[in-house]
């Protein structure tokens, strides 16, 4: 059953479901006009290394990047905490870290080893996929380390501004409760996607009500919730045709407030000695500068926002009552 329940959700790609036809969208629950269309580039994988703290304050300082969230295992925390101590208005999250994927380089649970046996794999470190964590590990091993990893994000600095996961694996069925349980005790808001899906022909095979269901859960507890997960489109390998793609993507946004997911990473030596996705990660990267994707934001009259900002309308709501 935990396998299925794996097999069910291998969030890599982070799939939603459809929105409900009629319903107001969050950005408009949120205040925004009708029809608006709100959005956060969201740069992942913070902390991981230095190349991917200095493509992430790229992106942000000199692009469309508004948001990041940091891997709180990883070697090169202190310096993207550093930055973010010093730009106290950063949009900077935690990007929940239950696996250690890359070839030779890898950590372990901030918990400690001991504390959380089923999400250590025979190397002593996190297992490198989400249906190894969905196969060993037990929830409350997932909760121990997310606390164990919230700890650490205020021990060095940060308050995060909200929490999302790396690959997908607290969306798990069998993790997602304990994630969003977390969120709301502790206030910051939860990536769930509470809408729809752009830009992937992938879909998970969950009841139509399910995500909507979980997000209607945060809502109530008075966190944001996004509407639509945009998962940018690799296209041919060319840049030239990934920009085309993604301005294609931005035309055609629905109402709502949209997340997009993006890596961006300075690739230097360092990054080719991590692993081969280099090159992919310093395109996404030069999209979130390039002229011409600032332009069509423009063009398409697409407002952009961070964590930081739905929290705030969140609470203002709140008051009003």
């Amino acid at each position: 059953m935990r396998k299925l329940a794996g097999a069910i959700a291998a969030l890599a790609w982070l799939i939603g479901v459809p929105a409900a036809g009629a319903e107001a969208t969050y950005a408009e629950r949120l205040g925004w006009p009708t029809g608006s269309r709100v959005v956060i580039f969201h740069v992942d994988d913070a902390g991981l290394c230095h190349d991917a703290n200095m493509g992430a304050i790229d992106a942000i300082e000199n692009g469309v990047a508004t948001s990041t969230s940091v891997m709180m295992p990883c070697p090169c925390v202190p310096e993207i905490a550093a930055y973010a101590k010093e730009h106290p208005d950063l949009d900077v999250g935690m990007h929940i870290t239950l696996t250690s994927e890359w070839p030779e380089y890898r950590w372990g649970p901030l918990a400690g080893r001991d504390t959380v046996p089923g999400l250590v794999d025979p190397d002593g470190a996190l297992w490198r996929g989400v249906l190894d964590v969905a196969s060993h590990a037990e929830p409350s091993e997932v909760e121990t380390e997310i606390r164990a990893q919230l700890a650490h994000s205020r021990a060095v600095g940060i308050e995060p501004t909200h929490l999302d996961t790396h690959m997908g694996v607290v969306l798990l069925p069998a993790f997602i409760n304990r994630y969003m349980t977390i969120g709301i005790e502790e206030g910051i808001p939860v990536l769930v996607p509470g809408g729809h899906i752009q830009a992937s022909n992938r879909r998970l095979p969950f009841p139509s009500w399910y995500l909507r269901w979980k997000t209607a859960r945060l809502w109530n507890a008075g966190l944001p919730v996004i509407d639509t997960l945009v998962l940018a489109p690799a296209g041919n390998g060319s840049y030239e045709d990934m920009r085309e793609r993604l301005i294609a993507v931005i035309r055609g946004l629905r109402p709502g407030i949209s997340q997009f997911i993006v890596h961006c990473t300075q690739t230097t030596e360092e990054f080719g000695r991590i692993g081969g996705s280099g090159s992919y990660r310093l395109a996404e990267l030069r999209l979130m500068k390039d002229p011409a994707i600032k332009q069509a934001i423009v063009d398409e009259g697409v407002i952009l926002t961070t964590w930081r900002e739905l929290k705030a309308r969140r609470d203002g709501l709140a008051t009003q009552r």
